[in-house]
């Protein structure tokens, strides 16, 4: 690994779970060295279905393509499940609104859950038909996939393989459908699909959109854009990680550009996985160095926080 990236690094996440002794080992030390030096990985041989991922854009398209008065029959303020319209939220210390709309998918439970009284619960169309199970599928698919890579991450920053995935396996994750219309002629020129940003979790895995437009912020201050084969995933570290790590890993600036060829429609579907809402967000001892940078805090706390900052209310 090199602190000058031009291409974020592609792992193999059959070498973790069926590879050898060394390859395993191999790929714990590429997905930290990853993820600290360049901010973000892409994952390959997983085992999320392509169909599935398949299925999960057909009706994203299907369903954003629905009448707006519709669609904000399941508008939520705090925008923590439901769907959420263009120009609502907007990056951290920005006034310019991103030129999005998007959906939110959470944890799914049974009546009487403990978890009730964490979450919220999620909303449904009625259409398209199959949204409900197709999504949920994906959510499992997807949480499944970043318990994985939480476990293989864990003994780089000096605990247990556990550590993290005790800590997100009940967690307030989050499946966001994303849907950035063509930009129309009145736009404000200051705005983008997603202005520069950190997200607020543990870690990201994005369903690699079918369109281009992301870019992360290297280690030298340049926008590297980020593509792959649309049945791979795209992996990145958030403000939490970062935090329990002392920013050992950081979490990496990203965003995504208006088009510069067809304005067309551009969609993707990020899986943000977070911790309990109770958890505490506490430095890791390998990580203190000479002390911690940030004080404890509850996770649902510092969710709550980063929702204001980026325009949703989160109280």
């Amino acid at each position: 690994m090199t602190n000058n990236p031009s291409r974020v690094p592609e792992l193999s996440l059959k070498a973790y779970t069926q590879g050898s002794a060394a390859e395993c080992s191999a790929f714990q030390k590429a997905l930290y060295e990853g993820l600290r030096h360049y901010g973000f990985i892409i994952l390959k041989d997983h085992d999320v279905p392509t169909d599935l991922l398949q299925q999960a854009y057909d009706l994203s398209a299907e369903f954003f393509a629905r009448p707006e008065q519709e669609k904000m029959a399941f508008f939520r303020e705090d925008g923590q499940r439901g769907y959420t319209p263009i120009g609502r939220e907007h990056a951290k210390n920005s006034d310019h609104p991103d030129l999005k709309e998007f959906w939110h998918i959470g944890r799914e439970f049974t009546d009487g859950s403990a978890l009730a009284k964490l979450y919220p619960p999620n909303k449904w169309p009625e259409q398209p038909s199959g949204f409900r199970t197709i999504f949920l599928q994906l959510f499992d698919a997807l949480e499944a996939a970043g318990l994985t890579l939480l476990a293989a991450l864990a003994p780089s920053l000096g605990v247990d393989k556990t550590y993290f995935t005790n800590m997100a396996s009940t967690g307030n994750s989050i499946l966001r459908l994303l849907h950035y219309p063509p930009i129309p002629d009145t736009a404000d020129p200051n705005c983008l699909r997603a202005g520069a940003h950190e997200d607020i979790n543990l870690i990201t895995i994005l369903v690699a959109a079918n369109g281009s437009g992301l870019e992360l912020l290297d280690r030298d201050g340049k926008w590297l854009p980020v593509e792959t084969d649309p049945k791979n995933l795209i992996v990145d570290a958030g403000d939490m990680l970062a935090r329990i790590c002392n920013d050992t890993v950081p979490a990496t600036t990203h965003r995504v550009v208006n088009p510069s060829g067809p304005n067309v429609s551009r969609y993707s579907m990020p899986f943000f996985m977070h911790p309990r809402a109770d958890a505490v967000l506490a430095c890791l001892d390998r990580c203190k160095g000479s002390g911690a940078k940030y004080p404890d805090i509850i996770a649902d706390d510092l969710l709550k926080q980063r929702l204001k900052e980026i325009g949703l209310a989160g109280s």
